[in-house]
């Protein structure tokens, strides 16, 4: 595993630049391992597959590790070469050494041990843009596997998603991103006038309290509350004595299953109705949730338990991540991966023995969902 991860982090895959990482990946897969790339934008996607009986024509389960193989510039301060990964007291170090080129390493260890079955696909898909924009990475290449007819039933984003300990969390789904930009109109003059202006802060005044940290729902077992997060305001010219043309207030939301931008649309409409104003909403990501009585999430908790000794939190907390697109596409999925202490941080780290447990964990799942053997016998 040491070998693996060091070399993995020694490839200066900033967003979204591959620089031949997956030829070093699939050496690790082997031969009976066949691949569909989908490149656009500048952006390589690749899906590794494995059908020990591809004479079967029936539906065989096909199970897909997923994740991005793009990290994000490396910043300054580093007390080593970010790209040049250094083993030291049981953790090496590295930029994406948990996001999340950790999980990938895991995973690819795993499959390497993996006696696969005749009765399953098994698969592995890779991008070079998650922590860029994400246009034209996953999504691109769940689109053209649905053309192919070769969608995955289930799927594993090996996401950094553990806190205190590796598997005390498993993200069953994730909140939607909505970015808002709103403005109001007003008319710029003098503050000795103010009959001649028309001051937007004015015009906004108590109505301000109705949108800043507003709830939009109440959640609920799954999701937190969603809530309008205001990231910016500004008007004005900075000076005391000339009113402001307008006023913008740039804000987000990360929505639960219960809101949507058409609510969000129309709970804002019908607050500013008598208010000069222009809108701006854009979904960025939608909302998912795969459920907890799903045999995914069943089995891979029932894994952890097993190996790790302790029934991991079933959560929804957090950003947006590529599992989004699997659940777009109807593809039953859930994030797990290496704590996430230091992501995007300077002295990215990632423990080998988490390496090791985390591997041990998707060794175990896929033997034992995948021959069917009940858990006791595993």
């Amino acid at each position: 595993m040491q070998k693996m991860i060091e070399t993995l982090i020694s490839y200066r895959t900033i967003t979204p630049q591959e620089c031949g990482i997956y030829k070093y990946i699939a050496s690790i897969l082997g031969k009976d391992f066949e691949i569909i790339e989908k490149n656009e934008g500048g952006v390589k996607n690749i899906f590794f597959y494995k059908d020990c009986n591809p004479s079967f024509k029936g539906h065989k389960p096909h199970f897909c590790f997923a994740g991005h193989i793009d990290v994000v510039p490396s910043g300054e301060g580093w007390d080593s070469n970010p790209f040049q990964a250094v083993c030291k007291d049981g953790y090496i170090y590295g930029r994406g050494a948990q996001d999340m080129k950790g999980g990938i390493c895991a995973f690819l260890g795993a499959i390497q041990e993996f006696k696969m079955p005749q009765n399953m696909i098994l698969s592995v898909l890779l991008t070079s843009d998650e922590e860029g924009d994400g246009t034209y990475g996953t999504r691109i290449m769940l689109e053209h596997l649905k053309t192919l007819n070769f969608l995955p039933d289930f799927a594993i984003v090996a996401e950094p998603t553990s806190q205190e300990q590796l598997g005390d969390v498993i993200k069953i789904g994730r909140r939607g991103s909505i970015n808002g930009v709103l403005k109001i109109n007003g008319i710029q003059g003098h503050v000795a006038y103010p009959h001649k202006c028309v001051n937007p802060v004015e015009l906004l005044g108590e109505k301000l309290g109705k949108i800043a940290g507003v709830m939009l729902d109440c959640g609920d077992e799954n999701f937190a509350p969603s809530q309008i997060v205001i990231t910016d305001i500004r008007g004005g010219m900075e000076v005391c004595n000339v009113t402001p043309k307008d006023l913008k207030i740039m804000f987000n939301v990360r929505n639960s299953t219960q809101t949507t931008l058409e609510s969000l649309e129309t709970y804002l409409k019908d607050l500013l109705r008598d208010l000069p104003y222009t809108l701006e909403l854009k979904q960025s990501a939608e909302p998912f949730i795969t459920q907890k009585e799903s045999s995914l999430v069943k089995m891979l908790s029932q894994s952890i338990q097993d190996v790790l000794g302790f029934t991991p939190e079933l959560s929804t907390s957090g950003g947006v991540s590529d599992a989004r697109h699997f659940a777009s596409y109807g593809v039953e999925v859930v994030e797990l991966g290496v704590k996430n202490d230091l992501i995007h941080a300077i002295n990215e780290r990632v423990s080998l023995e988490e390496l090791q447990k985390l591997k041990e964990v998707f060794l175990y799942f896929l033997t034992c969902s995948f021959l069917e053997v009940s858990y006791e016998k595993c």
